[in-house]
């Protein structure tokens, strides 16, 4: 109900960062230590997979207040808000040199970042940015508003005490900030009739932001194909179940 009283752009910002939880939770329940190390000096022996329970905890609408299958929603959100940002920035991207130390890896790597991009580009309006802040002052006010929460969520960050979920969680949240400069900051706009906003030349991103938009990106397709996985899971502990867990099944997925 709050939500719903949320002008667009507020809205939109709620549904972007609860999509990128949703995909750091997906991820979490995806590789999940199923079988502790049987030998203490064999640090990485212990069994990871799938936790269909965990799961079920984070997202069935049972556990989660009737929330649980809006967050996952959430996630196709800021998968289609990212996919757009990239689409807008192809012709900025493709111009960038990818340097990775090996010549033959910066060839492999610029060719794959040209496919990908090519494919984005082969559906428009993944994500149409031009109905938000379209108000005059009050959407430059909304701007300042939404900078000031997102360095908030990067402080929260900060005080991540597991240095790899530190890591992931400031790539995927620069990843988004990313995507949000892309499709936000008015000076990167150049308006034609017939389509969407594309970039502009004065466009500028450090390298950080490209790596994590990239990344950010991969994490979030990641997570769908990960939700797929648990729809597998849900249909093969389904059979011979009841209806009343078929239903509950369903009522999880979006």
């Amino acid at each position: 109900d709050n939500i719903n009283r949320m002008c667009l752009e507020k809205r939109a910002f709620y549904r972007a960062v609860s999509g990128l939880h949703a995909s750091i939770t997906i991820h979490l329940s995806a590789n999940y230590p199923i079988q502790e190390s049987k030998t203490p000096f064999l640090v990485n022996s212990a069994e990871w997979g799938p936790n269909l329970t965990l799961f079920n905890q984070r997202f069935d609408p049972e556990t989660t207040n009737g929330e649980g299958p809006y967050w996952l929603k959430n996630l196709y959100f800021v998968y289609l808000l990212e996919l757009r940002a990239l689409a807008k920035a192809a012709p900025y991207l493709r111009k960038q040199t990818y340097f990775t130390g090996r010549s033959e890896e910066d060839t492999e790597t610029l060719l794959a970042v040209h496919q990908l991009l090519d494919v984005i580009e082969s559906f428009p309006q993944h994500f149409d940015e031009t109905t938000m802040f379209s108000r005059g002052a009050d959407a430059n006010a909304l701007k300042v508003e939404f900078r000031e929460h997102f360095k908030n969520i990067t402080r929260v960050m900060d005080c991540v005490t597991c240095d790899k979920c530190k890591l992931w969680g400031k790539l995927q949240t620069r990843g988004l900030g990313t995507a949000l400069k892309i499709l936000f900051s008015g000076s990167f706009d150049n308006i034609r009739a017939d389509k969407l906003p594309s970039i502009n030349k004065t466009l500028h991103l450090t390298r950080n932001e490209i790596v994590s938009l990239f990344n950010g990106f991969g994490k979030i397709s990641t997570s769908i194909q990960q939700l797929q996985r648990f729809r597998d899971l849900y249909q093969t502990a389904g059979a011979g179940t009841t209806n009343q867990d078929e239903k509950q099944r369903r009522s999880i997925f979006p």
